[in-house]
């Protein structure tokens, strides 16, 4: 029966069962930046910020927040700009099968009502459908939309599968893929289960850090900040004795990618204004632009960029400064002189308030939340001060020991307050309740944080002294989950980093990319670089072909660095395997003969983090069938390399009927003569009877009838003779009009 035109748009439905290339989807990814490796265009912002995604013409599609989503659903906006103000689209939280791959099945339902939308429709302006149902575009094919999204919704459960928001044209436009559009989102807590493949020599997505070099520009450097506007490495340094030619004493300005010096501070006022060489042991901020605030022995507090003859600073009246940080009102710092707290002016070093405690002399700010954590080692405490009223608001008890203290810092992005105490570090929420302890064997010493890879790195010195148990002058660099406190990745040994001329520093290149972890006793500053082992994101489906069609395979992964393919195949069922000479692209294609019946394909991926391979697929390839020809003038693939025995293909003839195109979805690839399902039957034969299938295929050939069923569902198709619509294969099913609360 001929299916009517519908009036309400269709559903964004998961189908009954998942098509060949979903089957395949078996491999645990290990970290939201594999995730948006498999956007299919190019995506920005870090992880957990709003992360943006190109479309082929150029459309831009942004979501408020891709990462570390509730599970139980949360409301994200979603934006895009570019898109053809003719053609609808839905937007929907879906299955991500990769490139070239129709996302499916897809969360939302029948109800495009309410205020929280699982999915939603974004419609020309004028539509008949704008309004209850329809969002019409505004200027410049934008509009901006929410959804609700949800781990678990309509079958689709994107804590075990990779799950995308998603624009495809909507269902009056059938197989057009103008406006697809892909952006990576994770859930807290989730797994993503990728295409199939796995790690070789560790397993896929494993983090790693290692040092990649080493400067010896900044004399004895006491601490480091990479500058977020110039990208600058400022150092603050005392001077080191074994250069004794030189006073290597003050600011310095090095190039962060080769440790260059590109210039250097060394003088400040002292308390009588007089200018003179000094140390630098504490860069408190940056400066908008470029320059930093700093604090340098005893109370002086300067400000320098590259290229000034002499840093400003004043000095803070009172006994010497013992700690210090950004201001909560402009123009001023915070200053700890002893168990002293105050607020002085940058420029005059004026007391603004002060607030002495019971004991202490270190601090960290929670500027976010109105915090002064002030830590009292000697009585195993912490005072939470209230920064607006300037006073205690609470007193949180540490745990007993020695009575060392290395550090204390805040996360930013959580507010909870770390504590380094004798060879561990003590971790309380924002409202000072301990959450964790994290051990280790030496001594913590210095601790930063990165909001977007949810990470704290911590750097832990030995204590240089031989006496005691397990001292062998090495520190180590270990980086850990902010949200569980457990270790994202192996630790680092710092070769010779030790606490005996001073504690070590540590900055970190926003994303965690890169670190800079400073060595006193060594005069030295390690550069660490982050990799991480390829994980497969898109990987081939055993295929079924006619001998003569061209078989295209596609995989690709992620990782850092970006990882080098390699296509295998094997003739003995995977029992051994040889490289494909050539075949080193991502794309991997050749024309099937006979001979390459029963072989199997897999593609080897590789970086300095390790190795990762996908799962084999086994290629079938049949006979033609009686009367038809196979396509083009045969002979090899282009792209990716040639197989050894890849054979030929004739010439001419008329596409046979009743035939189908073979597999349908997967990567696309649609064999020529198949009626009703390829584009490249040879011009002037005639299709009838065929299949529609997914990927690029689904066209009816020329001068042929639609006919057949959707290729991966067996949905049978009738004649629509222009009045009824076909959804493709990704499970976009129709439905009526839905009723408020989702009833179709």
């Amino acid at each position: 029966m001929t299916a009517p035109l519908p009036t309400t748009p269709p559903a964004l439905r998961a189908p009954h069962r998942l098509g060949a290339a979903g089957a395949a989807l078996t491999l645990v990814l290990a970290s939201a930046s594999a995730l948006a490796l498999a956007s299919g265009g190019p995506v920005s912002a870090a992880a957990g910020a709003p992360r943006t995604a190109l479309g082929s013409a150029g459309q831009q599609l942004t979501v408020s927040t891709a990462s570390d989503l509730a599970p139980l659903g949360q409301t994200v906006r979603v934006t895009g700009k570019g898109y053809d103000p003719a053609k609808g689209v839905y937007v929907a939280l879906c299955k991500d099968n990769g490139d070239d791959r129709l996302p499916a099945p897809c969360a939302g339902g029948a109800d495009m009502t309410g205020a929280a939308k699982a999915s939603q429709w974004i419609v020309p302006v004028g539509d008949a459908q704008a309004g209850e149902l329809g969002t019409p575009y505004g200027a410049g094919g934008g509009f901006d939309v929410e959804l609700r999204l949800t781990a678990k919704n309509e079958g689709l459960d994107c804590t075990r599968v990779v799950c995308s928001v998603v624009t495809r044209v909507d269902h009056r436009g059938v197989g057009d893929r103008s406006q697809d559009v892909r952006v990576p989102v994770a859930f807290r807590g989730g797994d993503a289960v990728g295409p199939g493949g796995e790690g070789v020599d560790v397993p896929q997505g494993t983090v790693a850090y290692a040092a990649v070099a080493q400067f010896t520009t900044a004399g004895k450097p006491r601490d480091v900040l990479l500058h977020p506007d110039s990208g600058k490495l400022y150092v603050g340094s005392e001077d080191l004795p074994d250069t004794a030619g030189a006073n290597e004493s003050g600011l310095h300005v090095l190039d962060p990618a080769d440790g260059r010096l590109r210039g250097s501070v060394t003088r400040a006022p002292g308390s009588t204004g007089a200018l003179s060489q000094r140390p630098v042991r504490q860069l408190i901020a940056p400066l908008p632009g470029d320059g930093v605030l700093f604090a340098y022995p005893l109370r002086g507090i300067g400000t320098a960029r590259e290229g000034d003859s002499a840093a400003a600073g004043a000095w803070v009246p009172g006994a010497a400064v013992t700690d210090s940080a950004p201001g909560v009102t402009p123009g001023t710092v915070l200053v700890a002189q002893g168990p002293v707290l105050s607020e002085v002016d940058i420029a005059t070093a004026a007391v603004k308030r002060t607030l002495t405690l019971d004991g202490g002399e270190e601090f960290a700010l929670d500027a976010a939340r109105g915090a002064v954590w002030f830590t009292d080692f000697g009585n195993r405490r912490m005072y939470r001060v209230d920064t607006a009223a300037f006073k205690v608001a609470a007193t949180v008890e540490l745990p007993r020991g020695e009575g060392f203290g290395g550090f204390t810092e805040v996360d930013p992005e959580t507010g909870a307050v770390w504590v380094g105490l004798d060879t561990s570090v003590v971790v309380h929420d924002a409202a000072g309740k301990r959450v964790g302890t994290v051990e280790g064997q030496d001594l913590p010493r210095a601790a930063r944080f990165d909001a977007a890879a949810h990470e704290a790195y911590v750097v832990w010195q030995d204590a240089g002294d031989p006496s005691r148990p397990g001292s062998d002058n090495n520190g180590a660099l270990a980086v850990y989950r902010t949200a569980d406190l457990k270790p994202a990745a192996e630790p680092v040994v710092l070769p010779g980093n030790h606490g005996q001329s001073g504690a070590a520093s540590l900055a970190v290149q926003p994303g965690g990319g890169t670190l800079f972890a400073t060595n006193p006793a060594e005069g030295r500053i390690v550069r660490l670089e982050r990799s991480v082992s390829p994980t497969v994101i898109q990987g081939p489906t055993d295929r079924t072909v006619t001998a003569g069609a061209v078989v295209s395979l596609t995989a690709r992964a992620g990782g850092t660095p970006s990882p080098a393919v390699v296509w295998q195949v094997s003739t003995d069922a995977g029992k051994n395997w040889k490289a494909v000479p050539g075949a080193t692209a991502a794309t991997y294609a050749f024309t099937a003969a006979a001979a390459h019946d029963g072989r199997r394909y897999r593609a080897e991926f590789h970086n300095s983090a390790g190795t990762s391979r996908t799962t084999a697929i086994t290629l079938t390839v049949t006979a033609p069938p009686d009367g038809s020809s196979t396509e083009g003038a045969g002979g090899t693939g282009s792209t990716g390399g040639t197989d050894a025995s890849a054979g030929t293909s004739g010439t001419g003839g008329t596409a046979a009927t009743g035939g189908t195109a073979a597999t349908g979805g997967g990567d696309g690839t649609v064999t020529a003569g198949a009626a009703g399902g390829s584009s490249d039957a040879t011009s002037g034969g005639t299709a009838s009877g065929g299949t529609v299938g997914g990927g690029s295929g689904g066209a009816t050939a020329a001068g042929g009838t639609t006919g057949g069923a959707l290729a991966s569902t067996g949905v049978t198709v009738a004649s629509l003779g222009g009045a009824a619509v076909v959804l493709t294969a990704a499970g976009w099913a129709l439905v009526r009009r839905g009723r408020p609360g989702g009833a179709a």
